[in-house]
Parts: structure tokens; C-alpha cells; sequence
């Protein structure tokens, strides 16, 4: 043979290995990133909303999610709401379908163009 045997040499130190708090903290950073920009928001904005369809009453005026906007006549039970579309024309709603609520006393929002 042409080649003498080649063995590798014994180090002093040997390389040390991450310890479990090391290889867990990026995934608890991870985390606590993602629930503090995506989770909590949201879950501000569902209590919100939440809480907006629940104090619905009646001569308040309201916007579904397909854009229609009606004045609440009757409060039903816990789910639906009679709204007025036009003079005579009433239809129920169920409430978790409002996007928003104007009360009675508050004004139509209008844009102000620039």
C-alpha cells in the first residue's frame, strides 16, 4: 500500500452541544412574536365586534356584510334582527352578519375628500 493510515487527532476540548434553553428560546421567540403582532390584535377586534352586535337595539342603524344598509325595528332573540331596508320592507338579519352599528344619536360617517 501506498498510503500510510491516517488517524485522526484527539482534540483537548470537545465541541459542546446547545443546552435545552438554547434550542428552544428562537421557538418561545417565535411565538411570542407571533402572538403579539397576529393573535392579540385579532382577538381585541372579535371581542370589539363582539360587543358591538350584542348592544344593537332598536332605531339603531346597521351595514350587513353584503353592504345593505337598514334601521333596526325589532330586536328578535339572541341570533336575529328585524331590520327596515325601505318603507315597508323588513327583513331578518341574523347579527353575527353586521359589520357595523350606528346608534341612533351618531351621524352617517362621511369622507372628507383631499
Amino acid at each position: 500500500m501506498f498510503f500510510s493510515p491516517v488517524f485522526a487527532q484527539a482534540t483537548s476540548a470537545a465541541p459542546q452541544q446547545p443546552g435545552m434553553l438554547e434550542s428552544f428560546l428562537p421557538f418561545v421567540l417565535i411565538i411570542a412574536v407571533f402572538w403579539f403582532l397576529i393573535l392579540r390584535p385579532q382577538n381585541k377586534k372579535m371581542k370589539a365586534h363582539r360587543e358591538m352586535v350584542n348592544n344593537v337595539s332598536r332605531g339603531d342603524t346597521v351595514v350587513t356584510a353584503g353592504g345593505l344598509i337598514a334601521k333596526v325595528t325589532k330586536v328578535k332573540d339572541d341570533n336575529e334582527i328585524e331590520v327596515e331596508l325601505a318603507d315597508g320592507v323588513r327583513v331578518r338579519v341574523v347579527k353575527s352578519t353586521l359589520t357595523d352599528v350606528r346608534s341612533k344619536s351618531e351621524p352617517a360617517k362621511t369622507e372628507e375628500k383631499k
